[in-house]
C-alpha cells in the first residue's frame, strides 16, 4: 500500500499529491477536476471527471457462418437470447445481420429491489409447482416454468451492475448502496436465489413427467408438504430482508426457523406408507428441494450477518 504525506496550504486546508501513474492512466492533467466521494469507515475515493461524463461502449463481435443470409435457427437464436436478457432490444435487422443494444440505465434499478424481486418471482414458482402437484395441474406447473426465464433475467441484470458498481465505485450509489462493501454478498445473495429458482423449476418440472400429475400420497402427507412450503417461504423472504435491511436480529431469526425445519425433509420421508421406488424418489425429490431452498436462505442469513454487524448497532460498536 502506498502511503502519501498531507500538507497544509493554508488555514483550513490540506493537501496531497495524486500518484502520477495514476493520473497518466486516467489522463488527469493540472487545471482537471476530480470527483471525491465519501465512504463508511473514514474512506474517501478520488475519481477522474471522465467516470461521471464518459459513456462506454461495449461490441460483441459474434462471426456466423450462413452463407450469406442468417437461416431461421440462428434468428431464432438471437431473438430467444433477446427475450432472457433484460434491456436488448432488436434495432436493426437485415438477411445478413442483426444488431441489438442493451438500454438498461443502471440508476433505474437498486440492487436491493432487484434481490427482493428475485426472492419474490422463485416463492411464486415454488408455490405454483407445489399447489400444481397437490390438485394434479400441469397447467399451473407451466405457468411456474415459464417464470423461470424472468428469474434469469433479473439475475442477469443483478450481475451486470454488480460488476458494473464494482468497476465504476461512482455508480455504487446509483444502485443504491453507500458503497462498495456489500457487493461481494449480494453477488452470493443473487446466485443463492436463483439456484432456489431452480429448485422451483425442478418441482414443476416432476409435475409435468409423473403420470396423474400429482404424488401418490394421502391427502394428509401432502399437507405436510404443502406447510413445509410455506416455512421455507417464509425463511426465504426472511434472509433476504435481513441482507436488504442490514438486519442482525432478522439474521438471527432466519437461522432460528431453519433449525425447527431442517429434519422435516427425513420425518415425512419416514412416515410414509410403503410405495414403490420410482413414486418414493418423486416425493424425495420435491422435498430435496424445498430443504435445498431452506439452506440457501440461512447462507443468505449468514451474508447478512456479516452486513449487519459493519455499522454500530446494539450488537456492536465499530471504533
Amino acid at each position: 500500500m502506498e502511503t502519501r504525506k498531507v500538507q497544509r496550504l493554508g488555514p483550513s486546508t490540506l493537501a496531497m499529491t495524486l500518484p502520477a501513474e495514476w493520473a497518466s492512466d486516467q489522463s488527469v492533467e493540472k487545471g482537471d477536476e476530480v470527483s471525491l466521494r465519501m465512504g463508511s469507515k473514514g474512506t474517501l475515493t478520488v475519481m477522474p471527471e471522465s467516470v461521471q461524463k464518459e459513456e462506454s461502449e461495449a461490441v460483441i463481435h459474434v462471426e456466423v457462418e450462413s452463407g450469406g443470409t442468417l437461416d431461421s435457427a440462428q434468428i431464432n437464436a438471437v431473438y430467444n437470447a433477446e427475450t432472457q436478457l433484460m434491456g436488448l432490444g432488436v434495432i436493426e435487422e437485415t438477411p445478413e445481420r442483426i444488431a441489438i443494444r442493451c438500454s438498461v440505465d443502471p440508476e433505474d434499478f437498486t440492487l436491493d429491489n432487484l434481490l427482493e424481486r428475485l426472492e419474490s418471482t422463485g416463492s411464486t414458482m415454488r408455490n405454483e409447482g407445489i399447489k400444481a402437484l397437490a390438485h394434479g395441474n400441469p397447467d399451473l406447473a407451466q405457468r411456474a416454468l415459464n417464470r423461470e426465464r424472468q428469474a434469469n433475467k433479473i439475475f442477469v441484470l443483478l450481475l451486470r451492475l454488480i460488476f458494473t458498481a464494482y468497476q465504476n465505485p461512482n455508480l455504487a450509489r446509483a444502485v443504491g448502496l453507500d458503497s462498495g462493501f456489500p457487493l461481494i454478498g449480494y453477488r452470493s445473495i443473487a446466485k443463492n436465489l436463483e439456484l432456489t429458482a431452480d429448485n422451483a423449476e425442478d418441482i414443476a418440472e416432476i409435475v409435468l413427467e409423473t403420470e396423474g400429475h400429482t404424488l401418490n400420497v394421502d391427502s394428509a402427507t401432502m399437507r405436510r408438504i404443502r406447510e413445509f412450503t410455506d416455512q421455507v417461504n417464509e425463511i426465504t423472504e426472511l434472509g433476504v430482508g435481513a441482507a436488504v435491511h442490514r438486519d442482525y436480529d432478522m439474521a438471527i431469526e432466519t437461522r432460528n426457523l431453519f433449525a425447527e425445519i431442517r429434519n422435516r425433509e427425513v420425518e415425512i420421508l419416514d412416515d410414509l406408507e410403503e410405495m414403490p421406488n420410482e413414486d418414493l424418489l418423486r416425493v424425495r425429490e420435491v422435498l430435496v428441494s424445498l430443504g435445498q431452498t431452506a439452506q440457501y436462505a440461512v447462507r443468505n442469513a449468514e451474508i447478512a450477518t456479516n452486513l449487519a454487524l459493519n455499522k454500530d448497532s446494539e450488537h456492536v460498536t465499530i471504533k
